[in-house]
C-alpha cells in the first residue's frame, strides 16, 4: 500500500527501521550493559543502580532460575510495580531463555489467578505487600517458584528503615502465609554461586505474553516475539530524533533521563521507558506510585529529566499542582502521551508550564505499543494521533474489511513488525482479529486525512446512539473539559425512553462552585442538540487503568447495576 504519510515526515526520521541488527532482545540488552557499563540505569527511592549492576544480578537471577529446571520457553510472571528489583527480573527472566508475564499488582485473586492459569506460568517474582492475593490462589495454578521481593531490597543499610516503614508504619504489606518461597536478595546471594547459561534465542522467540484489560472479554494475553520489541524500540527512537536534535534547542546531553511515572508492567512504559532507555543507556527514574503527586515531584526534582510519557490524566493532575510548576523544564524535549485522548486544555496547560508541547501518540499491547505519534519537533497541538512510525502500514477498513479512502471513518488496522504473534492459545480470536493480509483489527474508528494524520473517533463499544445519530464521548469529553471549572469528565450513553439514548457525564471538579445548569449552558454553546449531555453527575474522583485511563465502562455498569 501506499504509505502517504512519509511525504510528511520529520527531517531525519527514517522510512524503516531495521529490526535484523539484533538477534533476539537478550542481544541488545547484552549490548546495553557492556556500552553502558559505568552508566547508572535506574534509580528508585534515591537508590542508583548502574548498568553493570543490573548485568551482574540479572545475571545471578537467571542462573537461579536456570537451576529450578525451567525450561526454555516457559512462562515466569513479574508482579511489582516501578521498584529496583523489576528491571533486573525483567533482563534476568529474558537471559536466561523464558518468557516475562507482566501481571498487575492491583490485581484481584480472580484476575491473577485467570493470567497465572491462562499462561502457565511456573515461577513469579512478586512484591511482598502483594503476596496476599497470590495465596489464595497459588494452589490452583502451575506456579512452583515464588520470589518474594519487599520494598527495601537493594537499598542497602536504607532497605532496613523502608522495610520497616513500609511493614509497621504504613501498613502497607498485609498478612501473608506463602510456602516455601524465597526472598529475594536470598535469590541473588544463590545465584551468585551457581552458572548462568545463556539461552539461544532467536527474533521468532516469544519475550512477553502482554495481557490485555480485558474491556472487550476476558483478559487475552498478546503473545509478543523478541522482534516485536526489538522493531517498536527501534520505531520509537527514531521517532523522537527530531526532538533531541532540534536546531532550535541546545544539543541534548549524553545521557537522556526519563521520568518513567508509568508502571513497567504495562506495555507503554515497559517499551518507551524500560527497553529504550536500556538501547540508548538513558536513566529511568522509577516512580511506585503515580498518583501520589507530592512524592513523585519530589523524585523528580533534582534530575533535569528530558524525555516524560504519560497519560492524558497524569499531566493534567501535574499541570494542576501547585509545587510542581517550579520545577526545572529547561531538559524536556519529548513529553509523549497516550493510551487516551490527549485534551487540548490539558495539552496547553502542560505546554504553558513546561514549554514542551505533548505530542500524542496510540497503541496497543497487541503492537508492542506504538503504531502512531504526531511530530516530537513541534509545538503544535493536532488533536489527532499523528502519523504512523517507521516500517509501519495503517488502514481504515470499512465493516468487510476493505481499505477505505482518505477522509471516511473506518477501524484502523496495523502491519507492521511489532505487531504480534497473536493471542496466546486462543487461535479462534486470533483470526478474527487479523485480516488475511496481515493487518490486525484494533477495534478502534477513525479517519486518516491526506496527509496521513489519523484521527481517533471512537472504540465501537463507546459510541453512543442517539435517535439514530452517532455521538462519540471523546468528542463531548474534550469540549467539557475545556471550561476552566472542570477538572476530569467521561461521558457515556444511558438508557433513554424517548431517543434510546443519552449523553451523560461525570466530572470531578476544579471550581467548587461549579453548577450543572452552568455546565449545561456551556455544553448548549459548544454541542449540537443530540451531543449536549442529558444529565450530570458530580463525583470527588473516576474510575481508572492502573496507567490512568478513565473507565467508561465501569460508569456504564454502574448504571446497569442500578
Amino acid at each position: 500500500m501506499e504509505r502517504l504519510w512519509l511525504k510528511h515526515y520529520p527531517a531525519g526520521v527514517p522510512s524503516d527501521v531495521d529490526f535484523t541488527q539484533y538477534t533476539s532482545l537478550v542481544h541488545m540488552l547484552d549490548e546495553a550493559f557492556a556500552k553502558y557499563k559505568e552508566r547508572k540505569a535506574y534509580v528508585g527511592f534515591g537508590k542508583e543502580i548502574s548498568f553493570g549492576e543490573v548485568d551482574e544480578l540479572s545475571r545471578r537471577l537467571a542462573a537461579w532460575l536456570q537451576a529450578k529446571g525451567l525450561q526454555k520457553g516457559d512462562r515466569v510472571a513479574l508482579m511489582m510495580p516501578n521498584v529496583l528489583q523489576y528491571p533486573v527480573a525483567l533482563a534476568g527472566v529474558l537471559r536466561a531463555g523464558f518468557v516475562v508475564v507482566n501481571v498487575n499488582p492491583l490485581y484481584t485473586p480472580r484476575e491473577l489467578e485467570h493470567q497465572l492459569k491462562d499462561s502457565g506460568a511456573k515461577a513469579i517474582v512478586i512484591l511482598e505487600n502483594f503476596a496476599h492475593t497470590l495465596q489464595q490462589v497459588l494452589a490452583h495454578t502451575d506456579v512452583r517458584h515464588v520470589v518474594l521481593a519487599s520494598m527495601g531490597d537493594m537499598l542497602g543499610l536504607k532497605g532496613t528503615l523502608v522495610n520497616f516503614v513500609v511493614r509497621r508504619v504504613k501498613k502497607l504489606v498485609p498478612a501473608f502465609d506463602l510456602p516455601k518461597v524465597t526472598r529475594f536478595n536470598d535469590v541473588l546471594a544463590e545465584g551468585a554461586r551457581l552458572q548462568f547459561k545463556p539461552a539461544a534465542l532467536t527474533r521468532e522467540d516469544v519475550a512477553f505474553l502482554q495481557y490485555t484489560g480485558g474491556t472487550t472479554g476476558v483478559s487475552k494475553g498478546a503473545t509478543l516475539l523478541h522482534r516485536n520489541l526489538i522493531a517498536n524500540v527501534l520505531q520509537s527512537e527514531a521517532w523522537v530524533q527530531p526532538a533531541l536534535h532540534n536546531p532550535r534547542k541546545p544539543p541534548p546531553p549524553e545521557q537522556l533521563i526519563t521520568v518513567c511515572a508509568l508502571p513497567l508492567y504495562h506495555i507503554f512504559a515497559l517499551t518507551v521507558c524500560c527497553l529504550l532507555g536500556m538501547r540508548t543507556g538513558g536513566l529511568n527514574i522509577l516512580i511506585p506510585n503515580p498518583r501520589d503527586l507530592p512524592a513523585l515531584i519530589k523524585e523528580i526534582k533534582p534530575y533535569r529529566f528530558n524525555l516524560f510519557p504519560a497519560v492524558n490524566t497524569l499531566y493534567n493532575g501535574l499541570a494542576n499542582h501547585p509545587e510542581f510548576a517550579n520545577l526545572d523544564f529547561s531538559g524536556l524535549r519529548v513529553s509523549n502521551g497516550g493510551g487516551m485522548a490527549v485534551q487540548k486544555a490539558v495539552a496547553d496547560r502542560w505546554l504553558k508550564i513546561t514549554g514542551c508541547p505533548i505530542c500524542e501518540g496510540y497503541g496497543l499491547s497487541e503492537t508492542s505499543p506504538s503504531v502512531t505519534c504526531n511530530p516530537t519537533d513541534t509545538d503544535a497541538y493536532t488533536g489527532t494521533i499523528g502519523l504512523p512510525l517507521p516500517s509501519t502500514e495503517v488502514a481504515i477498513l470499512d465493516d468487510d474489511g476493505h481499505p477505505l479512502p482518505v477522509g471516511q471513518r473506518g477501524e484502523i488496522a496495523i502491519r507492521g513488525p511489532q505487531v504480534m504473534a497473536g493471542y496466546w492459545q486462543r487461535p479462534e480470536e486470533t483470526e478474527q482479529a487479523m485480516t488475511a493480509d496481515g493487518f490486525f483489527k484494533s477495534g478502534d474508528i477513525g479517519v486518516m486525512d491526506e496527509r496521513g494524520y489519523i484521527t481517533i473517533v471512537d472504540r465501537k463499544k463507546d459510541m453512543i446512539l442517539v435517535s439514530g445519530f452517532n455521538v462519540y464521548p471523546n468528542e463531548v469529553e474534550a469540549v467539557v473539559s475545556e471550561h476552566p471549572g472542570v477538572l476530569e469528565v467521561a461521558a457515556v450513553g444511558v438508557p433513554d425512553p424517548h431517543a434510546g439514548e443519552v449523553v451523560k457525564l461525570y466530572v470531578v471538579k476544579r471550581d467548587p462552585a461549579l453548577t450543572e445548569r452552568e455546565l449545561m449552558e456551556f455544553c448548549a454553546k459548544e454541542l449540537t442538540g443530540y451531543k449536549r449531555p442529558r444529565q450530570i453527575e458530580f463525583r470527588s474522583e473516576l474510575p481508572k487503568t492502573n496507567v490512568g485511563k478513565i473507565l467508561r465502562r465501569e460508569l456504564r455498569d454502574e448504571k446497569k447495576a442500578a
